[in-house]
Formats: C-alpha cells, sequence, structure tokens
C-alpha cells in the first residue's frame, strides 16, 4: 500500500558509499561468518531520500543473505561518474533462471514457493527496490543464471528524480 501511496521523497544530499559502509556492516552483524566485501570508486552522492535509499541498499543486501547459501559470498560495489552513481550487490549463490530473474521484481513473488513469512520473506522486497529507485528516476536491473550466482544493478542520477509539477 505504501509503493502505491507515492509519498513525496524527503530529498537531500545522500552518501551512497556511507550507506552501503552502514547496510554491510548491519549485514556483517546479523551474519558475521560470511564473506562480505565491500569497494568503491569516487565520491558517491547522490539528491535523493536517504532513507528509503538506505531501504534499498538493506533490501538488496537482505535478499542476498537469504536467498544464498551460508557461506555465499557478498560482493557491494559504489562506482560513481559526473552523471550518475552505481550500487552493484552481487552474490556467489546458486543463482536464479531466466524466468525468476525476469519476475523477481513483481510483488509478492517468491522463487521458493516453500517460503512462508515466518521464513523470511514477504515477495516484496525487490519491488521496494523497484519501486524506490524509479522515484529516484533511476533503474535496477539483475544479471544472473543458475550455478553463477545473482548480479543486482542499481543506477541513480546525481541530480536526483527528475522535477515532476
Amino acid at each position: 500500500a505504501k509503493l502505491d501511496q507515492a509519498r513525496p521523497l524527503d530529498l537531500g544530499t545522500v552518501d551512497l558509499v556511507a550507506l552501503a559502509e552502514e547496510a554491510v556492516a548491519d549485514a556483517r552483524a546479523v551474519d558475521p561468518d560470511r564473506v562480505m566485501q565491500l569497494g568503491h570508486s569516487g565520491e558517491g552522492s547522490v539528491r535523493g531520500d536517504a532513507d528509503r535509499l538506505r531501504q534499498v541498499v538493506g533490501n538488496l543486501l537482505s535478499n542476498a543473505r537469504l536467498h544464498t547459501g551460508p557461506v555465499a559470498p557478498i560482493h557491494v560495489t559504489v562506482a560513481a561518474d559526473p552523471q550518475q552513481c552505481t550500487l552493484v550487490v552481487r552474490d556467489e549463490g546458486p543463482g536464479l533462471d531466466t524466468q525468476e530473474a525476469a519476475r523477481g521484481f513483481d510483488r509478492f513473488y517468491r522463487v521458493d514457493k516453500a517460503r512462508s513469512r515466518s521464513r523470511g520473506g514477504s515477495g516484496l522486497g525487490l519491488a521496494i527496490v523497484a519501486a524506490v529507485v524509479k522515484a529516484h528516476g533511476g533503474r535496477v536491473a539483475v544479471d544472473s543464471s543458475p550455478g553463477r550466482g545473482s548480479t543486482f544493478t542499481v543506477v541513480l542520477p546525481r541530480e536526483g528524480p527528475p522535477v515532476t509539477d
């Protein structure tokens, strides 16, 4: 319901590198034995809503932790150029087939139908990611195949979402 409300963004300068560092630290606290690497190149500031972008990074990391084996490494990178910043969350888990990857951003879609909310996941995490990224004028994509892991890429314009009347 909150996705459909299209609440206005609380825009300000957001440091994506700092958000990624916080999210990785939080994930390490929950999953201390898993290898999680963080890298960045350049200054990663964008105009955006810090709380919602924090949710994007957190959801992607949570998704990687929950849907890969307990020892599958997770790699997070932030890269920047003058026009945009790119956040990549890559795991070395089992990966997704083409159909699963295509439906991954659909609301309530869960790859493992045996999963219940009590065992984690409502099927909304990636739908929220897609909605927040779109609201910021960005785009999100997944590259995955069975046995190769999954790579989620978020690209955000530095100047923030387009101005609307």
